[in-house]
C-alpha cells in the first residue's frame, strides 16, 4: 500500500468528498463521482485521476502541488487536466509552473482556465459550475457545483405519449431546465463569501472554512485576514438550509481534540445532526 499525503472520506447519497484541509498546510477535495475536486495544496496519489481541478486561490495551501500532480499526469500518460483558477492569479501562475518546467526539464501539460466570479462552466450535460466572489487576502472565488434536469412545461402534461413525440419532432421546446444545487466550496473566506452568495446556504452540500473557534480570538482580526470563527457559523444558523455541512481548514493553534471540544460544547445539536467538522 502505497503511503501519500492523507485524506478522509464521507459519503452523502451518492456523492462522496474526499480530502483534507488546515490553515497554513495543505487544502484539497474532491468528489469521484462528480470527477473534479477543488484546491491543490497537496496531491495524494489516488486523486491523479481526477481530470478537473477547480482553485480558489493561490496561497501555497491550496496551489502548491498543482505542478506535482501536472508532471504524475504525464509521467502516467494521461489526458490533459482542465485546472480553473481565478484570472488575476493566471499570470503568475503560468510563470510559476514555466520556471518549474525549466527547473525539471520536463513538461507539465495543462489546460489552465482562468475564471470570473458570475462565469458559469458546462462541466458536462448534466453539470454546470458557477464561479461565486469570495473574501480573501488575494483574488479568490467559491464554485457551485449544479445538477441540471429537463422538465416537461406545464402547458404539455396532460398530452399523451405520441403527441409529445410529434411536437418534439417538429421542432417545438417542450421542457424547460430545472437547476439543482449539489456542492458549494467556498475556500478561504470571511463571511461575506457567504452573504454575498446566498445560493451557498441552499446547496445540498457545503464545503467551507472555520479557520478559529477559540472565543479568545479576535473576529475583526480574523475577518480582516479572509477567514471565520465559530461564531460566524452560529450567527448564521438559521440561514444554512444544507443537508450536509463540511466546516475544515482548522487553525494549526488547535489540535483536533480542542476543536471538536469546542464546537460540540458551542452546538450540542451540530445543527440537528448536518454539522460535519472535518478533522
Amino acid at each position: 500500500m502505497l503511503d501519500n499525503a492523507p485524506y478522509l472520506s464521507h459519503q452523502h447519497r451518492a456523492l462522496t468528498i474526499e480530502g483534507y484541509s488546515r490553515a497554513a498546510v495543505q487544502s484539497y477535495w474532491r468528489i469521484p463521482e462528480l470527477r473534479i475536486g477543488f484546491d491543490l495544496g497537496a496531491q495524494p496519489w489516488d486523486f491523479m485521476g481526477t481530470p478537473m481541478w477547480a482553485i480558489s486561490h493561490s496561497h501555497l495551501d491550496h496551489i502548491a502541488a498543482l505542478p506535482v500532480y501536472l508532471a504524475r499526469r504525464r509521467m502516467m500518460k494521461m489526458e490533459m487536466p482542465t485546472i480553473y483558477l481565478p484570472a488575476e492569479s493566471l499570470p503568475n501562475v503560468e510563470s510559476m509552473l514555466k520556471a518549474v518546467t525549466r527547473l525539471d526539464r520536463g513538461r507539465l501539460p495543462r489546460n489552465l482556465v482562468p475564471v470570473e466570479p458570475g462565469q458559469e462552466i458546462e462541466l458536462s450535460r448534466e453539470l454546470v459550475m458557477t464561479v461565486h466572489k469570495t473574501s480573501h487576502t488575494v483574488p479568490s472565488v467559491g464554485y457551485l457545483v449544479w445538477e441540471r434536469r429537463k422538465k416537461l412545461k406545464p402547458e404539455f402534461q396532460n398530452l399523451s405519449g405520441p403527441e409529445i413525440r410529434d411536437l418534439r419532432l417538429s421542432g417545438v421546446e417542450i421542457s424547460a431546465e430545472r437547476r439543482f444545487p449539489l456542492i458549494g466550496y467556498t475556500g478561504d473566506t470571511s463571511p461575506a463569501g457567504l452573504d454575498n452568495n446566498p445560493q451557498f446556504y441552499e446547496c445540498q452540500i457545503l464545503i467551507t472554512e472555520m479557520t478559529f473557534v477559540s472565543a479568545k480570538h479576535r473576529k475583526e482580526k480574523i475577518h480582516k485576514h479572509g477567514h471565520m470563527h465559530l461564531d460566524d457559523l452560529v450567527a448564521r444558523r438559521e440561514l444554512f438550509q444544507n443537508e450536509l455541512l463540511v466546516v475544515s481548514h482548522f487553525s494549526v493553534r488547535y489540535n483536533s481534540k480542542q476543536i471538536t471540544h469546542i464546537v460540540e460544547k458551542k452546538i450540542p445539536d451540530m445543527m440537528n445532526g448536518k454539522l460535519k467538522i472535518w478533522v
